[in-house]
């Protein structure tokens, strides 16, 4: 079964009516069919410090834990050697304005053979994956 990537971006598109990517990450969740989506402990965290606002929290909080508990997502735990992986990266290239989870992604998807990702970002394209909201 296919997998993919999904990126803090399209989360938050997803949970935020008002958000600009909203209407065009619900779009592209529905066009991807039957797929496997795999995404981070670091993404919910970078979600939930993105929309930690009142009166959006509770709903967001209900929204982690629907992605946590559906057997159609994988959510990778962070481990140290992940971060400490993802940290060295995240210094060593300098000439990138990528996050730290940006870092962790971009290292899971490459050894998972992962090539696409639902995500609005072009940090992804710059590593080489396509970024389904910008294709």
């Amino acid at each position: 079964m296919k997998v993919v990537f999904v990126d803090t971006g399209h989360w938050v598109a997803v949970l935020n009516p008002k958000d600009d990517w909203n209407s065009r990450a619900i779009s592209a969740s529905r066009s991807l069919g039957k797929v496997r989506l795999v995404t981070t402990e670091m993404v919910l965290d970078e979600l939930l410090a993105a929309l930690s606002k009142l009166p959006v929290r509770p709903f967001v909080t209900r929204g982690v834990e629907a992605i946590r508990g559906n057997p159609n997502i994988e959510v990778v735990p962070q481990t140290s050697l992940q971060f400490s992986a993802a940290f060295d990266d995240y210094q060593r290239m300098t000439d990138k304005e990528w996050s730290l989870t940006d870092c962790a992604s971009f290292a899971l998807m490459k050894e998972r053979g992962v090539s696409e990702a639902l995500a609005h970002d072009q940090h992804f394209e710059q590593a080489g994956f396509v970024a389904l909201l910008r294709a």
